[in-house]
C-alpha cells in the first residue's frame, strides 16, 4: 500500500472523504480552523489545509477505485506515473497540525529571506518567503514541499 494524492473539485474535500471512507479506504485530509467574520458574527470552520487534495492510502492495483466517488477528478501525477507520498512526510503532516493556529507578527520581511515559523501548527519548519503582500507573506516550505500563506498581524 502506498499514499496517493488526489485532485478534487473545489470545496468537495469533505465529500470525497466520506465517500473513500464508505468504500474502505484509508483516506487523509489534513484540516485546520479558521475564524471567518460575517457582518453580524464570527464562526470557527474547519477548511482544508492544502485545497482540493486528499491523500488517500491504497495498493496500487486499486487505484480506481476512488473514481467511484462524485467530486475526485484526477490523481496528482510526478514525471508521468501518480505521486506517491512517503508515509513519513503524511507523520510530518499530521504531527504538524497538532497545534492551535494562531497569527504571527512580522516585519522587514523581503521575498527571498529565509523565515523560520515560530507559532502554529507548522512551527519550527523553515521556508524561503516567494511573496510579501499588505497582510500576506507565501512562504514555501522545503522539507514538504509547498506554498503555505501567513498572515500579518494587524496591531
Amino acid at each position: 500500500m502506498a499514499w496517493f494524492a488526489i485532485y478534487t473539485r473545489p470545496k468537495n474535500e469533505k465529500k470525497v472523504v466520506e465517500g473513500l471512507e464508505k468504500l474502505g479506504v484509508e483516506v487523509y485530509c489534513p484540516m485546520v480552523t479558521e475564524i471567518k467574520q460575517w457582518s453580524d458574527r464570527k464562526k470557527k470552520v474547519e477548511i482544508p489545509l492544502i485545497k482540493s487534495y486528499v491523500f488517500v492510502n491504497i495498493e496500487e492495483k486499486n487505484r480506481n477505485i476512488v473514481f467511484e466517488v462524485p467530486g475526485v477528478v484526477r490523481y496528482l501525477f510526478w514525471l508521468g506515473k501518480p505521486a506517491v507520498i512517503q508515509e513519513q512526510e503524511i507523520e510530518v503532516l499530521k504531527a504538524s497540525l497538532k497545534g492551535v493556529l494562531s497569527s504571527i507578527e512580522v516585519s522587514g520581511i523581503q521575498p527571498g529571506d529565509s523565515l523560520t515559523i515560530s507559532k502554529g501548527p507548522f512551527q519550527g519548519k523553515e521556508g524561503t518567503v516567494s511573496q510579501v503582500d499588505k497582510n500576506k507573506i507565501k512562504l514555501v516550505l522545503k522539507e514538504l514541499g509547498f506554498i503555505i500563506t501567513i498572515s500579518k498581524e494587524e496591531k
